[in-house]
């Protein structure tokens, strides 16, 4: 046989190079915390397969948790109200919003530093726990209480779920799995409505939270162990390394102390409870905002956290996200428009179908239908505006069409909520305001994400739900202060004297404002005294909801398509 020229040689040698790089194992990101490279490991190691099981599980998750949202929110106007405490419902929201805000942040470390898995799996042992305890319940303050394990819960554990799709999908798609995520709206806008009517008319309002007690847990289980199946995969296939510290328990400790950021954990917690409590108890108060102790928890709060940016800045050895993501323009443009919009939107929606059913006399399911026409148009139009951000790699635009089409709906619901107005009228306000908050809801998220690494995902989601919690819930208070100072006045103005003496049980109880026929001079009463507060709840939510023209000018019109933030088999 003939050598083989030196030429010849060459090219092998190359080829074999070639063929030796191409197959030569990716690894996670060194420079990470260890809850990054992990989720890194897994997306480089696993298959396809697992890839869609995980999008196919996060879809039942959202469908659950669609589903009993849906039921919880028409059935909690009649939790509160079988207490004699239709007017608290505004309270539960903001309580449960205050301490749920503080969670997100810390949540965010847990998953970077302890795991996506981990961090899962307890707000999902939260939100279980919270189900059992609103079925079992036997007062109002043990369903507060709840109400705020299954808010942490629920909302930790959606938070979880959304870093995990960030985890799993590259940046210009992240639109599209978002949507597709969410897409589960679309079935439980009715059904969810429809079977809170079938369990508090057939069965238990207590039922419709005890069968998720049930069925949520052996949904959520089959994410949990994937994740942890593939990781386990990683470990062995020598994509991630076995850690071995080699730090005694003491130093562990202290490791993680320092990893966790417990100190600004601690500041941050306290400070934002602290702040934003005072919103929920200042009715209540012996002089209202004028109150001591009030005045003091809002600057206790303030002041604390300001500490806590300058620890942040200054002290923290490992922040608990970088203080960068608090001067990027981009960032502060999210975050100040995703809080707009939820101050906007909770300045009227908590009583809605309440106003539903006693001014427009619609059933507990159709108020539920018309109260969730956001989620049917939201849950096919997301997809849309997943693709359209697919297809241009560009997402900036989407805002100059929605805000001014959010504020023209919501100035029209000004007019519309009132008696005597078609509730076409309404579903037709309903529809627009959906279509600019589905864009709000997909933009925000993957400007936000666009301007961070994969390092800082879960820490800018959290930066983002934070905002947008602590807004809902300040929304809330300025919805529960209209209510309280204009539907009571205006029930003292309009009824009859001879309904005065149930006064009380009309201002407090739905069944008691239901149960005055249609028609009747109580029921007309009643429905004026609504119209007098839902129309200038609106004009609240509305000129707030201005100051989102600025907002939009400050975000960057990033081009998805040029930023690699993930690995491995990603959607």
């Amino acid at each position: 046989m003939e050598e083989k020229s030196k030429i010849e040689l060459d090219v092998e040698s190359i080829v074999r190079n070639d063929s030796q790089d191409t197959h030569k194992i990716e690894v996670p990101t060194q420079d990470v915390q260890k809850g990054v490279k992990d989720v890194e490991a897994v997306t480089l190691t696993w298959s396809k397969t697992s890839l869609i099981a995980v999008f196919i599980n996060i879809w039942l998750l959202y469908f659950v948790n669609a589903m009993q949202s849906s039921i919880l929110y028409n059935l909690i106007p009649y939790v509160t109200s079988d207490f004699s405490s239709h007017s608290l419902l505004n309270v539960i929201y903001i309580v449960a919003s205050a301490i749920s805000a503080a969670v997100y942040i810390p949540l965010a470390k847990i998953l970077d530093v302890w795991g996506r898995a981990e961090g899962f799996f307890v707000m999902a042992t939260f939100a279980t726990l919270g189900l059992i305890l609103m079925a079992a319940c036997q007062n109002l303050p043990t369903f507060c209480a709840a109400y705020v394990f299954y808010s942490i819960g629920f909302g930790g554990m959606t938070f979880s779920v959304d870093v995990i799709t960030a985890d799993s999908s590259k940046l210009k798609n992240r639109g599209l799995a978002y949507a597709f995520t969410s897409s589960p709206y679309i079935i439980t806008a009715f059904a969810g409505a429809k079977a809170a009517e079938g369990f508090y008319y057939n069965i238990s309002w207590r039922w419709g939270f005890g069968t998720f007690a049930i069925v949520f847990p052996i949904v959520a289980a089959p994410l949990y162990f994937i994740l942890k199946f593939n990781l386990r995969k990683a470990k062995k296939e020598s994509t991630l390394a076995t850690e071995n510290s080699g730090r005694s328990l003491l130093q562990n400790a202290w490791h993680f102390i320092i990893e966790f950021d417990i100190i600004g954990v601690i500041i941050f917690s306290a400070g934002l409870t602290v702040f934003l409590l005072p919103f929920s108890i200042a009715d209540s108060a012996p002089n209202g905002w004028a109150t001591g102790y009030v005045i003091a928890m809002i600057v206790v709060g303030f002041v604390a956290l300001l500490i806590f940016i300058a620890y942040e800045k200054f002290l923290a050895p490992v922040p608990l996200f970088n203080y960068k993501l608090l001067s990027d323009r981009s960032i502060i443009g999210v975050c100040l428009l995703n809080a707009t919009y939820q101050i906007s939107y909770y300045c009227w929606a908590n009583y809605f179908t309440s106003f539903l059913q006693v001014v427009n006399d619609l059933s507990l399911a159709e108020a539920g239908y018309v109260g969730n026409t956001f989620d049917v148009v939201s849950g096919v139009l997301l997809l849309g505006v997943g693709f359209l951000i697919r297809r241009f790699g560009r997402f900036k635009w989407l805002l100059y069409i929605a805000v001014p089409l959010y504020i023209f709906a919501q100035g029209l619901m000004i007019y519309f909520r009132r008696p005597n107005q078609s509730v076409g009228y309404l579903v037709m306000c309903q529809i627009f305001i959906s279509i600019g908050g589905s864009i709000f809801i997909i933009v925000e998220q993957v400007a936000i994400l666009a301007a961070v690494d994969h390092q800082h995902v879960a820490a800018a989601l959290g930066l983002l739900s934070v905002v947008g919690t602590a807004a809902g819930a300040m929304g809330a208070t300025i919805c529960g202060a209209i209510w309280a100072n204009t539907f009571q006045y205006a029930l003292s103005e309009y009824l009859p004297a001879d309904a005065m003496d149930n006064f009380d049980m009309i201002y407090e109880d739905l069944d008691t404002q239901l149960s005055y026929e249609v028609g009747s001079t109580v029921r007309l009463a009643i429905q004026q005294a609504y119209g007098y507060a839902q129309t200038r709840m609106l004009a609240a939510g509305t000129g707030i909801m201005g100051l989102c023209i600025i907002w939009v000018l400050l975000i960057r019109n990033i081009n998805l398509k040029e930023v690699a933030q993930v690995k491995g088999t990603v959607f």
